[in-house]
């Protein structure tokens, strides 16, 4: 009655280590305190409307998400088929925008992701739009500056 060789991985250096569970179980706690989830909620429309105004944009492929979570593909011509061309780091030229702004986002290629704070307040909401909307302006030159040497 006991183990025979192999492995026996039935957990991970966090799973059930009281410190971490009381940490864990105080938050929840935070959470219904503070209405957290019930601030999100109302906030969230305001984040994802805010951030979707810019659907049009010549460089923007989609942005998707769901409540202060957030995500934009930067494509040409609107079209997950027509990818800018890797070496221009379009996402990238976007990050560094945004970082200008005072605005942290997370680049993976062509994309990036938004997830504020929870407890994001209104104006903050409003900010974070303004900033996007700036630094998606300089990044929508940027490009058009790379098309343009393209063609030369």
């Amino acid at each position: 009655n006991c183990i025979i060789a192999g492995s026996f991985a039935h957990g991970f250096t966090y799973s059930g280590h009281p410190a971490p569970c009381a940490v864990a179980l105080e938050t929840l706690k935070i959470y219904k305190e503070r209405n957290i989830l019930e601030h999100v909620n109302a906030i969230a429309p305001k984040f994802q409307e805010g951030i979707r105004q810019f659907s049009s944009s010549p460089i923007i492929g989609e942005i998707r998400g769901e409540g202060l979570v957030l995500g934009t593909e930067f494509t040409d011509n609107k079209s997950p088929n027509d990818t800018f061309p890797p070496e221009w780091g379009v996402g990238s030229i976007f990050g560094s925008e945004c970082e200008k702004h005072g605005l942290l986002i997370r680049v993976a290629g062509d994309s990036i992701m938004m997830s504020p704070p929870l407890i994001i307040s209104p104006n903050e909401v409003d900010e974070l739009i303004s900033k996007y909307g700036e630094a998606l302006k300089s990044t929508e030159e940027r490009v058009a500056q790379l098309k343009s040497q393209e063609k030369i």
